[in-house]
């Protein structure tokens, strides 16, 4: 089973990338965020047409998740832990494959900048929030993937130049910390799993030719249950993405199990 994770940074201006995408790669999973629309706006139509079905928690100008599958899914909307919490920003399914269950999620993680407004404590609580509800969806015994943007830098070698980055959301020890306290309870980080290679990046800034001078950071991430990792095979950054014409500024990464 290929499982892949894209912030699109907005779907309907990306839907030549997204198509083209489901067709040269067919990932059999693929997580998206920043979708930036409406369930009613979401482009089923040209998803469908290339075979999947899509589950859609969206939000108008901001935000925004989805999960495309090739085979049926049952869905859960919204990350449990706040009921006023009204941001998409959190989707899972059950997937059926050859071994029963795989249990999918696509998260767009709060970017938390500024630091001093409200925005990073809510980002540290949305973590907490997530490490609680993964705490329970490993209690399953399942192969479980959590998918998606981040918004977490988780060290140095995973940054061009991580000094930039010392004062951001993104790499504050907090959020790092908060980051381990997700995988200490028994998460694999699946592309770590495979390599300690520095300079791996999923993101590059549209800004001062970031792309040009692989000025990137890695914030794109999939977590692996026990019986996830078990069956992981490979992992792939599908860098070329970020040179199409008017890309996002994140690309895809994916993961195979077997």
């Amino acid at each position: 089973m290929r499982i892949a994770t894209w912030n699109v940074n907005s779907v309907r201006q990306r839907l030549d990338h997204l198509t083209y995408y489901l067709r040269e790669v067919s990932p059999d999973v693929l997580c998206l965020q920043e979708l930036k629309c409406e369930e009613k706006d979401f482009p089923f139509a040209a998803i469908e047409a290339e075979g999947y079905n899509a589950a859609v928690h969206g939000q108008k100008t901001f935000n925004g998740v989805a999960i495309l599958s090739k085979r049926p899914i049952e869905v859960m909307k919204g990350l449990p832990g706040n009921d006023e919490d009204t941001q998409a920003r959190y989707i899972e399914a059950e997937i059926p494959d050859e071994t029963g269950v795989v249990r999918v999620a696509s998260i767009y993680l709060p970017n938390g900048n500024p630091v001093g407004t409200d925005k990073y404590p809510y980002k540290l609580n949305w973590m907490e929030r997530l490490r609680t509800h993964a705490k329970g969806l490993l209690q399953l015994e399942e192969a479980l993937v959590l998918a998606g943007d981040y918004n977490v830098i988780p060290a140095a070698c995973d940054a061009k130049d991580p000094k930039a980055w010392e004062s951001d959301a993104l790499f504050l020890p907090q959020t790092r910390a908060q980051f381990q306290a997700l995988l200490y309870l028994g998460l694999t980080e699946a592309l770590r799993a495979v390599t300690d290679q520095a300079g791996l990046y999923t993101f590059w800034d549209y800004q001062a030719g970031a792309w040009q001078r692989n000025n990137g950071i890695r914030i794109d991430h999939l977590l692996l249950s026990p019986q996830a990792a078990d069956r992981l095979k490979n992992v792939t950054i599908d860098k070329e993405m970020r040179a199409r014409e008017k890309p996002s500024d994140h690309v895809p990464i994916r993961i195979e199990l077997d």
